[in-house]
């Protein structure tokens, strides 16, 4: 009786149990619906947000388009507006050329017209002189010898003097006519083209902040500086001069690593043999990279991006070289547009030219490692990374040590000569503009018959004067052509020098 009562106990609490896990599912369940309920109304507001937004960036994508569209329309029109106006340039020029072409066929005339007449002198020039030659027979009583030498004597002396003032005259006019169509096309390509030239030499300075720091860059013993001239391959020389140290090297890379690590180390205050392998390390690091820099710029500043890479390494090296104090790599790109200016002015390969006026003085780049002269290292580096073989012509003949094979080489020599020639591209020290002035003047003096030689405009002209009894016209043209190639012969010089020879006579007296 007693085991029916805890049946019925168990079993209520069995039921029990089971109610109340229904009741917590159904409470689970009503709370997982509220929570789906809310997290659908948040779906719902951020969708209504995402189209919003969608809608406000189509509107402002219409208005940059329309913007982008408006400004294109507006290049399109200034481009038109540039093609018109150089059209119209061109058809200018085009009709310049065809009235200078028609003069040149005018001169051509005149000039064959004047040399009928010299052959219509020189038949009579004949005639006369058998008609001399009988008169001396006649009257003097000459043998026909005698006659003959005194006749060819005369009429050579004659002849000389009319052939001198014909050569003279045909001479001055075709010298015009050329200098003029020279000056016209180097003038309209030089004032198309302007650069400033960075002068440099084979020392530098370096800032210190105090003199007490050249002893720790000595070191003790000296280990430091010895450290530095080792690592970098360059001079330092300790002096006098104040609050500064100077960096020797006729290589100018390494000059310039040496000042950025000495830089780095005066400013950081710890010197010492590591400290200044790993400051010479990371300063060679950036100079690679100012070189691949350079070379790069330049490329893209005369539109030959494609070029090898060691060609471009080649060009950013000639950065930190110079020639007669003008920047080498400034210099080749002015001889670059110079050259494709010039090919252009006289229809041309403006690409082979521009390309043979950057790349002329890559042998500088190398100067230090490879013999020879730089015009044929240049070209055989040029070649050994597929240059274009009539580019590599230009730069291996642009010092003559080859012959030129094209109009685009010579004008590149031209554009080399014009870059290094113009006024304040080149600098030279006071002693040696001294020794080539006075050069000059003692070349000119040794001739005979020279009176005096000045030589001035900077050492580009030089005058000379002779003693009117000693030359007649005819020698100082001579003595001219003679001076010029002695000059050429003896000295060097960036440019070219003016010989101007005067021949006066002069008659005083006075009135008592």
């Amino acid at each position: 009786m007693e085991i029916v009562p805890i049946l019925i106990a168990i079993v209520l609490a069995i039921i029990g149990l089971a109610v109340g896990v229904v009741i917590g599912q159904r409470r689970q369940q009503r709370a997982d619906e509220r929570k789906g309920a809310s997290a659908q109304q948040q779906a719902d507001a951020t969708i209504v947000a995402a189209r919003d937004t969608a809608r406000q960036i189509e509107l402002e994508a219409k208005d940059q388009a329309l913007a982008i569209r408006n400004d294109a329309e507006a290049e399109m029109n200034r481009r038109r507006r540039e093609m018109s106006r150089l059209e119209e340039r061109a058809q200018r020029r085009l009709d310049q050329i065809e009235t200078r072409s028609e003069n040149l066929e005018q001169r051509e005339r005149k000039l064959s017209q004047r040399q009928s007449q010299i052959d219509k002198r020189h038949n009579e020039l004949l005639k006369a002189e058998e008609q001399h030659e009988a008169m001396l027979e006649k009257i003097a009583s000459m043998t026909q010898e005698e006659a003959r030498e005194e006749l060819l004597r005369r009429v050579e002396q004659e002849a000389r003097n009319d052939m001198a003032r014909v050569i003279r005259q045909v001479e001055a006019e075709i010298a015009e006519s050329a200098d003029r169509r020279a000056r016209e096309v180097v003038t309209l390509s030089i004032e198309r083209l302007s650069s400033d030239i960075v002068a440099e030499s084979t020392i530098t300075s370096v800032p210190l902040p105090a003199d007490e720091m050249k002893g720790r860059i000595i070191g003790r013993q000296g280990r430091n500086i010895r450290a530095i001239e080792a690592v970098t391959g360059v001079d330092l020389v300790v002096d006098d001069t104040p609050e500064a140290i100077i960096i020797s090297s006729h290589d100018p890379v390494r000059r310039e690593v040496a000042r950025k690590a000495l830089t780095k180390l005066v400013s950081d205050g710890r010197i010492h043999p590591a400290r200044i392998e790993k400051e010479v390390e990371k300063a060679q690091q950036e100079v690679d990279l100012v070189i691949r820099e350079a070379g790069d710029e330049a490329a893209y500043q005369t539109g030959f991006q494609g070029l090898h890479p060691e060609i471009l390494k080649l060009i950013g090296r000639l950065k930190f070289r110079t020639s007669y104090g003008q920047n080498q790599y400034f210099h080749a790109i002015e001889t670059s547009h110079l050259a494709g200016l010039l090919a252009a002015e006289l229809h041309g390969d403006v690409r082979a030219a521009k390309m043979g006026g950057l790349l002329h003085d890559l042998g500088k780049a190398v100067s230090h490692e490879v013999e020879g002269p730089h015009a044929i290292v240049g070209a055989d580096i040029a070649r050994r990374y597929g240059v274009p073989d009539k580019v590599v012509n230009i730069i291996a003949s642009h010092h003559h040590e080859v012959e030129p094979q094209s109009l685009e080489a010579i004008l590149v020599a031209s554009a080399d000569a014009i870059s290094g020639a113009r006024p304040g591209a080149r600098r030279e020290s006071l002693e040696n503009y001294i020794k080539r002035l006075t050069a000059l003047e003692d070349i000119a003096t040794g001739f005979n018959g020279v009176h005096q030689a000045f030589a001035i405009q900077a050492g580009r002209e030089v005058r000379i004067i002779v003693k009117p009894e000693a030359m007649d016209d005819m020698s100082i043209i001579e003595l001219s052509r003679s001076v010029a190639q002695k000059v050429e012969d003896n000295l060097q010089y960036p440019g070219q020098i003016k010989i101007t020879v005067i021949r006066e006579t002069r008659a005083v007296e006075f009135a008592k």
